[in-house]
């Protein structure tokens, strides 16, 4: 299977130590070696980078372990492929454009027999059941809505159309506008909010530490959720089973855990 990392924040925050570990496991100290890819929203715009080549050996990744990109939202994912060859147009975090917004999508599990009809707006470009499920959540998305909903509403539009895709196998995942995050847990995802009194954090993968009281102000809050704990001296919440969560500004602000399980 594959696994995710986001991050909410309220103020534009690099993720580089998160990244330093989570792309080791691409091929170092896990499995995760058909692809890898990481979206930052940047204002109304995303900046996406993607690689079919494992991230613990991409110089594509290192390349943006070092390049301090500062967002508000951010989505990363390694695959371990299941369904779709390992191919670019395969690679997650997937893009699509709607009501004017950009939105990024990725997905860590497996669907059997879903296999919804598309009305045209939104096609799949590669053979993943992930990219399909993404294709299909906006589509219904933008018939049940004319322009961005409010929050609540969005959020439970999203819940329902989740409560549809999840009888069909494992449907963790992550998707964000560049406002808010969501993220749905079927069987493993977590989550941490950092804020004052900031502290050392060590990575479980590599050893490495930073100390965020030297590298934040008293007002940051960042949230950063993944499938397993990134670090090894911090505590983290684990989502439970079955659960849609909405961040934003660095906080989980909405939880419906009503979906199937």
């Amino acid at each position: 299977m594959c696994q995710l990392l986001g991050m909410n924040c309220n103020t534009p925050t690099d993720i580089c130590f998160s990244f330093e570990g989570f792309r080791t496991r691409g091929g170092l100290t896990d499995v995760h070696t058909d692809g890898w890819g990481i979206a930052f929203f940047e204002g109304r715009g995303a900046r996406v980078f993607l690689d079919p080549q494992s991230s613990a050996h991409s110089r594509l990744a290192e390349l943006v372990r070092n390049y301090p990109i500062h967002s508000t939202n951010v989505i990363a994912h390694i695959r371990k492929a299941t369904k779709g060859r390992i191919a670019l147009e395969n690679t997650h975090p997937f893009e699509r454009e709607l009501w004017g917004r950009y939105w990024v999508f990725a997905h860590n599990g497996n669907l059997i027999d879903f296999a919804p009809t598309l009305d045209g707006n939104y096609q799949p470009v590669g053979d993943t059941d992930s990219e399909l499920a993404f294709c299909w959540l906006l589509q219904q998305l933008r018939v049940q809505f004319d322009a961005l909903p409010d929050d609540a509403a969005l959020f439970a539009a999203l819940g329902k159309l989740t409560a549809q895709i999840a009888p069909h196998g494992e449907f963790n995942f992550l998707l964000s506008n560049g406002d808010a995050l969501f993220a749905y847990c079927a069987k493993a995802l977590c989550y941490i909010v950092r804020q004052a009194p900031f502290t050392m954090a060590h990575l479980k993968d590599q050893d490495v530490t930073v100390d965020f009281s030297q590298v934040t102000t008293p007002d940051d809050r960042v949230a950063v959720i993944a499938t397993l704990p990134l670090t090894d001296n911090e505590t983290w919440t684990p989502i439970a089973p079955g659960t849609l969560m909405m961040f934003r500004d660095g906080t989980p602000v909405a939880t419906d855990s009503a979906a199937p399980r």
